[in-house]
């Protein structure tokens, strides 16, 4: 399964008109546009982000995503999640929707507190996973997402990275399996919002949740630095952080946990090989 074409980039105005129609008679002076992996975003500070997808297969999955953020956000979790305010509607080719604004701002890479890191790992671990919720998220576990990396993009890096990255790779495939919870699955460091004073406010962009192993959480956390997460988690979450990160960034293996073939394998392994010259 392959993903259709992108559709060509929207400009300014044309992200404005679909915050416009979602959001009726609210001020736009103030927007401020920006983008991730799957969609543009339109920021209304204060009121809302507008997300727009920016591929065909982010805007089938919008509203299974927004229904699984939605259920997320009335778990009880003691930060704020961003709640759907708009139905997902389509224009054209994209769809969009808009979701509750979340004050505070990132923390600068390798300051984060571990006291409270670990207080955000284990309340996300810890939601109860309803059987809606189980429902809308996908379990890593049950898909081939190591037969993939072995097959796909083992055999498209440098001559002397396959050796060691198969072993790693398998490593990561073979740890012992641990119940499933609730993971992010993308804890970097524009989606996580904390008060000047360094408390958690609220956690953004949940496209990323599945049900596997919170290592990976743990894991993802770790541009705070390893000796944070140490610190932040019991030494067997943070052995298995280790483990699952090795291979290529576990941000990267986040990226096939959905059992989907990969779109863009050449830009996936030069994107793997930049980690490793850098991490490895």
């Amino acid at each position: 399964m392959t993903d259709s074409p992108t559709p060509a980039a929207p400009t300014t105005g044309e992200l404005l008109e679909i915050a416009d129609a979602l959001l009726p008679g609210r001020s736009l002076d103030d927007a401020r546009i920006t983008e991730g992996n799957l969609h543009h975003v339109v920021l209304l500070p204060g009121t809302a982000a507008v997300r727009v997808s920016k591929r065909p297969s982010s805007a089938q999955e919008m509203p299974r995503r927004m229904e699984a953020q939605r259920e997320i956000s009335q778990a009880g979790l003691p930060f704020a999640v961003p709640e759907p305010l708009t139905p997902v509607t389509r224009f054209g080719e994209r769809t969009a929707v808009a979701v509750s604004w979340i004050d505070g701002e990132a923390q600068p890479e390798g300051q984060g507190d571990p006291g409270q890191i670990g207080k955000l790992l284990r309340a996300v671990r810890e939601v109860t996973v309803t059987p809606r919720l189980r429902r809308l998220l996908n379990a890593p576990g049950e898909k081939g997402w190591a037969e993939l990396l072995a097959e796909e993009v083992i055999p498209r890096l440098p001559d002397r990275w396959r050796d060691e990255c198969r072993t790693r790779l398998e490593a990561a495939r073979d740890l012992e399996a641990v119940p499933d919870a609730l993971v992010h699955g993308d804890l970097c460091g524009a989606n996580v919002h904390w008060s000047r004073n360094g408390q958690l406010i609220g956690v953004l962009d949940w496209d990323q949740a599945h049900l596997f192993d919170p290592a990976i959480d743990a894991a993802l956390m770790a541009w705070h630095g390893w000796d944070t997460i140490k610190k932040a988690v019991d030494p067997e979450t943070c052995r298995r952080a280790r483990i699952y990160d090795a291979p290529f960034g576990v941000g990267h293996l986040v990226g096939v946990f959905d059992g989907r073939p990969l779109t863009n394998v050449e830009g996936y392994v030069r994107s793997i090989v930049a980690w490793l010259e850098k991490n490895a």
